[in-house]
């Protein structure tokens, strides 16, 4: 009898999968229609061959950069600088799910949910128990929602009881003082700043450390060269502050008045459109998550019928350099060269010219991010203003070994990554789309800021495409 109802289960599957007009012919599986989506504030940088390295003399004799030819694939990467504005979302995004978690957690231990507590000031929320989890009505789950709920949220990880439980980010945050609706809500609040005993001026300021933003990715490269091991060893799960360091403003500068800019910087509006600085390259990977969760996260919940995006990331040392050429051979900087001036005598980028004349460029520190002209694949400042983290560890003889197919050098142990571009306060060589430059990953700098890519999907759009 079992045999016969397997039988009949099989015959009933290729009758149903006989349905779809194929004819009995091999056609491939239908999926969706799929476009292409150019991300927002990105230009499509198509794949090609280029001579990687110094094609000129190496006048500072580092001899790390010898020509090497290599190709890689199309991507798409940011015209500009990440910006202050931009960075400053991220840190906004961080802070809020911060607090929607404590005010959650608190919720869920005082027992309140929404409308269980009478009273409060009024706002969006009438107690903390209208910012409570949205996951505590079964009422309201689908089947899938009820199941992960009974089995993995309601009993979280090791390390997070709470995970995956989900927050309700339909209430607005209050963050009027005035308006705190109970002494539950101005609790969690109180906890995010500083103690009063900090303050001066009569103002109380976001404790920078607690903001802090989780996520997980996977070792591809260990995976793939381990003979055993199961898929959660590689798994890796990173905390990183996200906040600037500010303070970079002084101590890169020892016996220099930077204070305003240590001030205003990063979050005041007049620079908004300024290159963020002060991060380290464990915060610019941090912040590629974060764009990818924050772009897929949107997808989700509009139920577009569409893929979830590929992740941003920041770009190999390669393709930083591929990119900054614009599309010039052999040229010495993104314009080509030889000159950091143009024919009207102007500066064509923000670095330290005529030994120290910070100003001659029409700069003193950074511009905005959107300044000068772009290169041939419409990307600004990729020489000077501020110079750029690579996804890339920093080996002197590295030209020597790596693939000439998107070569890069991914080692996790290597601290020192390669940055790329010069900056503000940097003479002209650094400029230069071939000089190789390097910082630890932990540290952070006045000068350095960063940008991202996204891979492009398919192969047809390359820099030969229309060439016979």
């Amino acid at each position: 009898m079992k045999k016969f109802i397997a039988f009949a289960s099989v015959l009933a599957l290729l009758t149903s999968c006989g349905r779809s007009n194929d004819k009995g012919e091999l056609v491939g599986v239908k999926g969706k229609k799929w476009h292409p989506e150019k991300p927002y504030g990105m230009t499509l940088v198509p794949g090609g061959a280029f001579i990687m390295g110094k094609s000129d003399d190496d006048l500072a004799n580092v001899q790390d950069a010898p020509t090497k030819t290599v190709t890689v694939r199309s991507f798409y990467m940011d015209e500009t600088e990440i910006t202050n504005s931009e960075y400053r979302q991220f840190v906004e995004w961080v802070k809020d799910s911060i607090i929607r978690v404590r005010l959650a957690i608190l919720a869920d231990e005082v027992g309140q949910t929404a409308g269980s507590a009478k009273g409060g000031k009024g706002g969006k929320g009438g107690s903390i128990g209208d910012f409570a989890f949205s996951d505590t009505d079964p009422a309201k789950m689908t089947p899938y929602d009820k199941y992960m709920y009974e089995n993995y949220y309601s009993v979280g990880t090791d390390d997070d009881p709470y995970a995956g439980r989900r927050l309700n980010k339909k209430v607005k945050l209050i963050t009027d003082t005035s308006k705190y609706p109970d002494e539950y809500y101005t609790e969690v609040m109180d906890t995010m700043y500083l103690p009063l005993a900090e303050s001066f001026n009569g103002l109380r300021t976001i404790d920078v450390k607690k903001l802090k933003f989780r996520y997980s990715w996977m070792d591809i490269q260990a995976a793939a060269k381990a003979k055993v091991g199961k898929r959660s060893k590689f798994i890796k799960t990173e905390q990183q502050e996200v906040y600037p360091d500010t303070t970079v403003w002084i101590k890169d500068f020892a016996y220099s008045y930077n204070e305003p800019m240590h001030n205003d910087y990063f979050w005041h509006q007049a620079y908004g459109e300024y290159p963020v600085v002060g991060v380290n390259w464990k915060q610019a990977k941090a912040f590629c998550a974060w764009r990818t969760l924050n772009k897929n996260a949107y997808i989700k919940s509009k139920k577009k019928k569409r893929d979830l995006i590929n992740s941003f990331r920041l770009p190999t040392e390669a393709e930083w350099e591929y990119a900054a050429r614009g599309g010039l051979e052999s040229g010495t900087f993104p314009w080509g060269g030889p000159y950091a001036k143009n024919d009207r005598g102007c500066f064509l980028a923000n670095f330290k010219p005529n030994r120290g004349d910070y100003a001659a460029d029409q700069a003193l520190y950074t511009v905005e991010a959107k300044s000068y002209e772009p290169n041939g694949y419409n990307l600004y400042n990729m020489a000077g203003n501020v110079a750029e983290w690579t996804d890339s560890s920093y080996d002197a003889a590295a030209y020597e070994y790596v693939s000439s197919m998107n070569p890069n050098v991914p080692d996790t142990k290597n601290m020192r990554k390669v940055v790329r571009g010069g900056s503000w306060k940097d003479v002209a060589y650094f400029l230069q789309v071939s000089t190789r430059d390097f910082e630890y990953a932990d540290t952070a700098r006045s000068y350095i800021g960063f940008r991202t890519v996204q891979d492009y999907m398919g192969t047809q759009v390359t820099g030969k495409a229309g060439k016979k």
